[in-house]
């Protein structure tokens, strides 16, 4: 009897034990989740729910829900499953339950089991927009994985490593850069994440080498990454700003995602700095998008004011900073998560949802504006872009409908890895440089691109002067090339329609204003004053170039080399120059804009540094003087000589016929209208 009860008091003390073990681990795990760190509560929760007895149906129930929402948001499917499953059988089910369990359900592609727990939620909440969602999601996944779509994908594990990568982004002047993030164990830091058991995400990048091949991605060597969590990264148009998410942590504080900015100088990307969207402190900020004109950055953000979830939301960005801060509404944003938005050069918003009917897990979506470009048209592009799993991080190559994104499909532990996807339609783009003549490119210069079917669009180049942008078949276009210090240049452009994929090529040599401008092949009979019909194109081209700077006066200068009389020189370089100033004026230039000078051999030629690329022997800055030129070989004497013969123009002044006989502006700005009645006016037009 006596050993009874002592076997008795033993298990009983065992139960007490184990009882506030659970305990324990359960107020470790509440503190680790409001803390945001999932895994580490999930940790806790797990010894919790295990040293919960049988017995205690409701409580086991209970801590089987908590672990089943960390497993949720780790991205544990099965172990998620698995969770609720118990809860459900302890019959501590919430009302949102049976919806997690289903959404669950689809990621793992059971969509008969998904369809008959949402219609469970559907049942215990009619209103619910995301269980009506969820049901069609669940009935038509089958028929959408059947029907396929255009897409082609491919995992590319190049970029991958055995741990999670993802939100791919294509940046350089060709494209041939690919930053995204990585928990690989390369990143920085000694401690795993209490999110995800992983290490903290630290941007990497990959680069092309001479051949257009892709190197190793290695870890962006700078203060840019930190011990805390770095991603999602964004850049400006010109690509010297990176926007990025980083999530610090606080053993005592909640963790909240923000955005930041590092800016690049020497090729090297500097330390982040927050950047303040609102005043709230208490909601998360992340996945920042710039839009194509570098006017907006869009995000993910929970702040108060949403939709519910995670909304998308934008901001305009100024010179001195952010401001007015507006949520996209519908039909974009739903009641439940919107995140990862991006652009397509052509100004399409891609973005990723679980909010709108889908494969399962985040599924990409396009939001497409309207001509008036008021309100967004969406649209699912379907399998296999999409799949049961999450899907999310689009990325282009230029124009095309091709590049690189991130999707956990087929990964048991709900890690995220790059893949790339090709859609195969005709996309028709013109691609430019803007350069100075006898220069380098213009990476200051802006093109004003108009079209007869409404285009107006303001276009910043890239950083070797280039840019690229989407056209239209059928339609007529204009473009200028324009840089403060230099004459515009004016393309025009007729699109036709084609069969197949079709790059336009366009030059814009813009003449400095400040600097003298070689009119290249420019031919006189010999020792004479008479223009070679040779010469007709290049003059045409000035004509056109004086017609498109109408408040332009130049000076038309001819030169001579050092051989021969001066005075000889001088007056056949003053008949050069008159004769290309007759030639100009027949051809509609007003007289009074040209002012013919003939140097002779007064003014030898100053090199430039372009010009020492195709000769070598001469340096920056020389001067072809006679005494510079019988220093060097004969052969490089011959082309010093030639450099000097030359025909150039020189800016005077940028106001003729601004100003009436008063001194009065011709066309003064005029007044702003009524703001009720003020229409936007474009910002150029050729017509």
């Amino acid at each position: 009897m006596e050993r009874t009860l002592t076997i008795a008091a033993t298990v009983a003390l065992c139960i007490l034990l184990c009882g506030c073990g659970a305990d324990s681990h359960m107020k470790k795990g509440d503190k680790f989740f409001a803390l945001g760190e999932y895994f580490d509560a999930a940790s806790h929760y797990k010894k919790a729910y295990s040293a919960t007895p049988p017995k205690e149906r409701p409580l086991r129930g209970q801590r089987a829900l908590k672990l089943a929402e960390c497993y949720r948001r780790i991205n544990y499917t099965q172990k998620a499953i698995a969770a609720y499953n118990n809860a459900l059988r302890y019959k501590q089910a919430d009302s949102l339950t049976h919806l997690r369990l289903a959404q669950q359900l689809m990621k793992t592609g059971n969509y008969k089991e998904a369809a008959k727990q949402f219609q469970t939620a559907l049942d215990s909440l009619p209103g619910s927009r995301l269980a009506a969602a969820g049901l069609r999601s669940a009935r038509m996944a089958p028929q959408w994985k059947e029907e396929g779509s255009q897409y082609t994908v491919k995992r590319e594990d190049f970029f991958n490593s055995r741990r999670a990568d993802y939100s791919p982004m294509l940046a350089g002047d060709a494209g041939d850069q690919l930053y995204f993030t990585s928990t690989r164990t390369d990143a920085k830091g000694d401690e795993l994440s209490g999110i995800t058991g992983m290490m903290n995400g630290d941007i990497f990048v990959a680069t092309k080498d001479e051949n257009g091949k892709w190197q190793k991605p290695q870890a962006i060597d700078t203060e840019l990454n930190s011990e805390f969590d770095e991603g999602a990264c964004s850049f400006t148009p010109d690509g010297k700003t990176m926007y990025l998410t980083q999530c610090t942590t606080d053993p005592q504080y909640p963790r909240y995602a923000t955005i930041c900015t590092s800016a690049r100088a020497d090729a090297s990307w500097g330390k982040s700095n927050v950047i303040e969207i609102t005043k709230d402190t208490l909601s998360s900020f992340a996945h920042p998008a710039v839009s194509p004109d570098g006017e907006w950055l869009y995000f993910t953000s929970d702040m108060p004011g949403g939709m519910g979830g995670l909304d998308i939301w934008r901001v305009r960005l100024t010179d001195v900073g952010t401001g007015g801060v507006e949520n996209l509404g519908e039909p974009i944003n739903t009641e439940g998560d919107e995140m990862f938005p991006t652009f397509r050069p052509n100004g399409d918003l891609y973005f990723s949802s679980d909010g709108h009917p889908g494969m399962g897990g985040l599924d990409i979506f396009i939001a497409k504006p309207d001509s008036a470009g008021g309100t967004w048209h969406i649209e699912h592009p379907g399998y296999p872009l999409n799949s049961q799993g999450d899907d999310f991080g689009m990325t282009f190559e230029g124009p095309h409908n091709r590049g690189y994104f991130s999707s956990n499909r087929g990964d048991g532990k709900g890690w995220d890895h790059i893949y790339s996807f090709l859609n195969p339609e005709i996309v028709q783009t013109v691609k430019g440089w803007v350069y100075e003549q006898e220069g380098y490119e213009l990476p200051q210069a802006v093109v004003y691109m108009v079209g007869n079917d409404g285009t107006n669009l303001k276009l910043s180049v890239k950083g070797d002067g280039s840019f690229t942008q989407p056209i239209k078949p059928g339609v007529d276009y204009v473009l200028l090339g324009t840089c403060k210090g230099f004459l515009n240049h004016k393309e025009q452009l007729r699109v036709e329609p084609v069969t197949e994929s079709e790059e336009y090529v366009l030059q814009f040599p813009l003449a400095s204003i400040t600097a003298p401008v070689l009119i290249d092949n420019i031919f006189y009979d010999f020792d004479k004053a008479t223009l070679r019909p040779e010469s007709t194109k290049a003059l045409d081209e000035l004509i056109k170039l004086l017609n498109e700077n109408p408040n332009v006066t130049i000076e038309l200068s001819a030169h001579c080399d050092y051989r021969g009389a001066i005075e000889y020189n001088r007056v056949l370089s003053q008949k050069r120059a008159e004769s290309v100033v007759n030639y100009l004026v027949e051809h509609g230039i007003a007289a009074d804009r040209l002012s013919p000078v003939g140097y002779g051999k007064e003014k030898p030629k100053t090199i430039r540094k372009k010009l020492t690329e195709t000769y070598p022997f001469l340096k920056e800055n020389d001067v072809l003087t006679e005494d510079f030129i019988k220093k060097l070989k004969p052969e490089e004497q011959e082309i010093c000589n030639q450099l000097n013969r030359r025909t150039e123009f020189i800016v005077l002044r940028t106001t003729y016929g601004m100003f009436d006989e008063k001194g009065n502006l011709k066309n003064p700005p005029q007044p702003k209208a009524d703001a009720e009645t003020e229409q936007p006016e474009p910002e150029w037009s050729p017509w």
